[in-house]
This record gives structure tokens, C-alpha cells and sequence, in this order.
């Protein structure tokens, strides 16, 4: 077994049958993505728009891309009609920005609200009063499907912080859930936890992880 495919059984084996693995393909070339296809892995996350349309015709088709960076609107166009997953509305104008784009070729689109969590001014994200602000207002946008929570922790060492934004965030999508998507089955995913912070994010909750440089490039621990 090649070491990719031994690094996707052994975080698998880690984070068990509940947690869904995306694998952050950025900056991979499309020969080493397909090792992690030909592994049985299937959902592959990109940070950039121009990369991931880059990739995405020269492998399978039956993968499910997931945008996980951040996204500007003049780009939502060129990923609007094949995007599985958007992890990172980040603003109500994005959102509106693909309601509008979704609206144009009739797509229902799946995406995850990304809350601010970390104590770093780089990471992007909504504060809690934004979040219900967009909740609020849920009824206007034909074309988006709120699959859940994303969130990013802060890059620290300090485990206890790390810990305290995570359930912070589990929390938070629990009251959501109850509040305002009680009977949707569809509102299903946290999205949080990486290479350096996944295990304690599914200890914390988290049922979806975004995991590249442990998969690609080193021996997963």
C-alpha cells in the first residue's frame, strides 16, 4: 500500500464512519490526487477558484469538489454548476452572491456558514450577530442549501484555546440546529479541524475535517 493510501486508512480509522475526510488537494498536482482516488477517496477540498477548474477536467468526474477558501464573488460563476460543498460564505453579499449565480442555472447549492472563531485578524468568518442576521432572513434565497457550520481555530499551540474555539463552535450548531433547522435533515455538517488540530475537533464534535498535509505529505501519526 502506497503511503497516501496508508494515510487515508489510518486518519479514517482515527475519526471513524461519522466523520466525513475531505482531502485539501491545494497546490497538488492532479497525478498525486488520484492516488488518494484510486484509494477510495472521494470528496477533495481547493482553496482557489483558477485551480480547482484547473483539475477539475483532468480527473474523474465522480469526485465531489469542495471550496474551502475564500471566495470572491466575480469567481462564484465558474464553479457555480459543479461545486459539491462551499465551505466558506464568509458575508451575506457572498451568499447573495451565489443565491444570484445559482438562481441562473437553476441549482439548488449546498454551503456552510463560516463563523470567526479564532483570535487571528487574518481568518475570515461571520460573528454570531451576522450569522442570525443571515438565519433571519433564510426565506429569500431560492437557491442555497445551509448544510451546516465551518469554522477555523486559531493557529496556536495552546490546546486549551484550540479546544474552547471548537466547542465554542459545537455549540453554537447545535442551537442552530434546534432554532432553525429542527427538521432538515439537511443541515448536517461542522466543518472543522486540520492536519495539526483534527483529532481534538472530532473529540470536540466536528463530523467533517479538512485534512492536506498529513494525507499528501507525510506519515499520518
Amino acid at each position: 500500500m502506497d503511503s497516501i493510501a496508508q494515510n487515508i486508512q489510518n486518519i479514517k480509522a482515527q475519526i471513524g464512519e461519522n466523520c466525513t475526510l475531505v482531502a485539501v488537494s491545494k497546490t497538488y498536482p492532479p497525478e498525486t490526487i488520484i492516488q488518494a482516488y484510486n484509494a477510495g477517496q472521494r470528496v477533495f477540498g481547493e482553496n482557489w477558484v483558477q485551480e480547482l477548474i484547473a483539475k477539475k477536467d483532468l480527473l474523474p468526474n465522480d469526485i465531489q469538489w469542495h471550496l474551502i477558501g475564500h471566495l470572491q464573488s466575480n469567481k462564484i460563476k465558474y464553479i457555480i454548476n459543479f461545486v459539491s460543498l462551499i465551505h466558506s460564505v464568509d458575508s451575506e453579499k457572498l451568499l447573495q452572491a451565489i443565491d444570484k449565480e445559482a438562481a441562473k442555472i437553476n441549482r439548488v447549492v449546498p454551503c456552510l456558514l463560516q463563523m470567526y472563531i479564532a483570535d487571528e485578524e487574518t481568518k475570515f468568518g461571520l460573528d454570531e450577530q451576522e450569522l442570525y442576521n443571515i438565519l433571519d432572513n433564510l426565506s429569500q434565497y431560492k437557491h442555497i442549501q445551509i448544510a451546516g457550520l465551518m469554522g477555523m481555530a486559531t493557529n496556536t499551540h495552546n490546546q486549551e484555546k484550540i479546544k474552547s474555539e471548537f466547542t465554542f463552535l459545537k455549540d453554537l450548531y447545535n442551537k442552530v440546529q434546534a432554532e432553525y433547522f429542527p427538521n432538515d435533515p439537511d443541515f448536517k455538517h461542522l466543518s472543522m479541524g486540520m492536519s495539526s488540530d483534527y483529532k481534538l475537533a472530532v473529540a470536540c464534535g466536528s463530523n467533517m475535517i479538512r485534512i492536506g498535509s498529513i494525507l499528501f505529505n507525510s506519515k499520518a501519526e
